[in-house]
């Protein structure tokens, strides 16, 4: 079953590396007995789906959460293995439509308006007015 994140773009699941191991946490008796937790592994670097654009993309947006390439999320929140599997690929999928989506519109510096500059200026003096009363009185 491939992971699909765009219309372009669809992972093969040879490329994608599933580890499972016991959930911590409460669970009763059954806890003990099933490998619920799952870790999904997919390494960016090594993908032949990603164009050198969206491999350079994801490499520079995705950086903090790389190790040697390889990006890894896990699930344990549900008690079923299969539940935990589809929540893990939903969460790989969301991360990389992330940071593959292109940046928003750049912010355009503007002048602050004439009337919030004379609110800024008069707040400021009737601050200074307040701190200047607090004063001992001159012994004039």
């Amino acid at each position: 079953m491939d992971l699909e994140i765009s219309r372009a773009l669809s992972i093969p699941d040879s490329e994608l590396n599933w580890r499972f191991s016991r959930s911590s946490g409460p669970g009763g008796q059954h806890v003990n007995t099933s490998d619920s937790r799952v870790e999904l592994s997919w390494s960016v670097t090594g993908s032949r789906a990603l164009s050198d654009y969206q491999r350079e993309r994801l490499v520079t947006r995705l950086d903090s959460k790389l190790i040697a390439g390889v990006i890894t999320v896990s699930a344990s929140e549900q008690r079923s293995q299969l539940r935990n599997r589809e929540l893990a690929l939903q969460k790989l999928a969301k991360i990389i439509a992330t940071a593959l989506a292109p940046d928003g519109p750049s912010r355009r510096a503007t002048k602050p308006t004439k009337g919030s500059q004379r609110r800024r200026l008069a707040t400021k003096s009737r601050r200074s007015e307040t701190k200047a009363q607090r004063k001992r009185p001159s012994a004039d």
